[in-house]
């Protein structure tokens, strides 16, 4: 082919594919906007090619990030104390033995009142007060309580600094918390671990006698011995629970982990305040053994009733066997409120009644319910 021709084809089509170009630009202006003068948009998320289509969604971005848990630290550790405590036991051949041991505490009145764990003080001979700056002071037990694993350790101190207390009602499993506490006895400034609220309400039993412990809250922040007693916090810097178990084995000796306790704050601060005024907590007292009924405890034991609460046994002379309960009776409502589990008969019990009181306990006994009258009694200490 001639050179001219050659060139001639190539020049229609250069000039074809600009004709092409120039319409797409055209369709695309179309696109984009409904007038002559396209109005700007704020910047959006790139739309993948692959989904052409797809329009743009407007996504709300989070104004403001996570608190630094190092200032939530900051405030919060000066009222963070560690409570050393020594006591004497006798041994076999009647010698006496001297012993220590080590445990966390948080001062919650500026006038030296600070809330630590039962176990930690519990046959204390002598107790050391250490706060953050390094002073020791002697501390001496205003109260405890077996069933809450709680007590109450007072220093002649004024001025302290404290923790603001969280609205229990307001904590949610997923919600960040810092455990603060003298884990293992360690020297020098507390030792802090971060997790999140794994689960609420959780019973387990305390290990101190034939008591268990509820309304717990479970938590994955790592908690060791010498962590008992000291504060579970919020990114608010506020204290929502007091450190106080944790499950290292189940019973078939699968290892556990992650899995820790704190007493929630609902229980803490009603029982802090009631050692304070009056040395200790006065509980009603049905005097059994319970544990929370489900479908799956319900069919292991033929039960009829798939909630409530299951008597696993009854102390001699107790109210509930004055009364006519049974072993393996459900306890399904006390004084006519709905009991589903261990908690509602605790949160009855503790908040409706006093010892002296009389209940109408309803209980499902081989298929049929039926009422029983307790007079409650005192709880043993």
């Amino acid at each position: 082919m001639p050179i001219n021709a050659q060139a001639n084809n190539v020049t229609m089509r250069i000039f074809a594919r600009l004709v092409l170009l120039s319409a797409a630009a055209a369709l695309l202006l179309a696109a984009c906007s409904s007038d002559d003068t396209p109005t700007p948009v704020p910047p959006t998320p790139t739309v993948a090619a692959t989904a052409p289509s797809l329009s743009p969604v407007a996504i709300d971005q989070p104004t403001s990030s996570l608190p630094s848990v190092a200032d939530v630290v900051a405030g919060v550790e000066p009222a963070v104390v560690s409570i050393l405590v020594q006591s004497t036991s006798v041994d076999f051949f009647g010698r006496s033995r001297r012993s220590g041991g080590s445990g966390s505490g948080v001062i919650f009145r500026e006038d030296g009142y600070i809330l630590t764990n039962n176990h930690v003080v519990q046959d204390a001979d002598r107790i050391t007060v250490v706060f953050s700056d390094g002073r020791e002071r002697e501390g001496e037990i205003v109260g405890t309580d077996l069933r809450t694993d709680l007590a109450v350790v007072r220093v002649d101190e004024r001025g302290l600094p404290t923790v603001p207390l969280a609205d229990p009602t307001k904590l949610r499993v997923g919600d960040w918390v810092i455990a603060i506490g003298n884990a293992l006895g360690l020297r020098g400034s507390p030792t802090v671990t971060l997790g999140i609220v794994s689960a609420l309400q959780r019973s387990i039993p305390s290990g101190s006698g034939n008591v268990t412990l509820f309304d717990l809250i479970q938590t994955d922040a790592a908690i060791n011995p010498g962590n008992s007693g000291g504060p579970l916090v919020n990114l608010q810097g506020e204290v929502v629970g007091i450190n106080t178990a944790v499950l290292r084995g189940t019973d078939s000796g699968t290892e556990a982990q992650g899995i820790g306790f704190a007493v929630s704050m609902e229980t803490a601060i009603p029982v802090a305040n009631e050692l304070v005024d009056n040395g200790r907590v006065v509980w009603p007292w049905l005097g059994v053994s319970v544990a929370d009924v489900n479908p799956a405890v319900a069919s292991e034991m033929g039960l009829t009733a798939r909630s409530g609460v299951v008597i696993n046994s009854i102390e001699a002379g107790a109210p509930a066997q004055q009364a006519g309960l049974e072993q393996d009776d459900v306890i399904v409502a006390l004084g006519g409120q709905p009991v589903t589990n261990l908690r509602d008969l605790q949160r009855i019990l503790r908040i409706d009644y006093e010892p002296g009181d009389e209940i109408t306990a309803t209980a499902v006994r081989d298929g049929r319910e039926r009422e029983f009258q307790v007079t409650l009694g005192e709880s043993p200490r």
